[in-house]
């Protein structure tokens, strides 16, 4: 398995239908999580303070995740089923023609924040 050094370099390797979708995704949480800084954890691109992983991304072949705390996931599940998105005990799985809603984003990891108490 490959291990990327920043965000830049995850996202080159990503397929290349996928990296426009990544681009908006990590700028969406640059934007969401100012004081987060930017980490490679579990092998993928993400957000956290200190010790704790606050939201991840990461491309498929042809997908794309965000991933965030259970907590944040099951607090906004009608947003996500109202995108018409499916999701998992802590992530969001969507298309680059059905992206996530910016706003969604926004949610996801400010609630995902929250319930981390950061």
């Amino acid at each position: 398995m490959t291990i990327y050094a920043d965000h830049d370099a995850y996202i080159a390797e990503a397929p290349e239908p996928l990296r426009p979708t990544l681009v908006q995704l990590r700028a969406q949480l640059a934007r969401t999580l100012p004081d987060a800084d930017e980490i490679i954890a579990y092998k993928m691109p993400g957000f956290g303070i200190e010790k704790s992983i606050i939201a991840g991304y990461a491309a498929f072949s042809k997908q794309c995740g965000l991933y965030v705390s259970p907590g944040a996931i099951t607090a906004h599940a009608d947003d996500i089923a109202a995108a018409g998105l499916k999701a998992t005990k802590t992530g969001v799985t969507f298309s680059p023609s059905k992206p996530i809603p910016d706003e969604l984003v926004e949610k996801l990891a400010l609630a995902s924040q929250k319930e981390l108490d950061l």
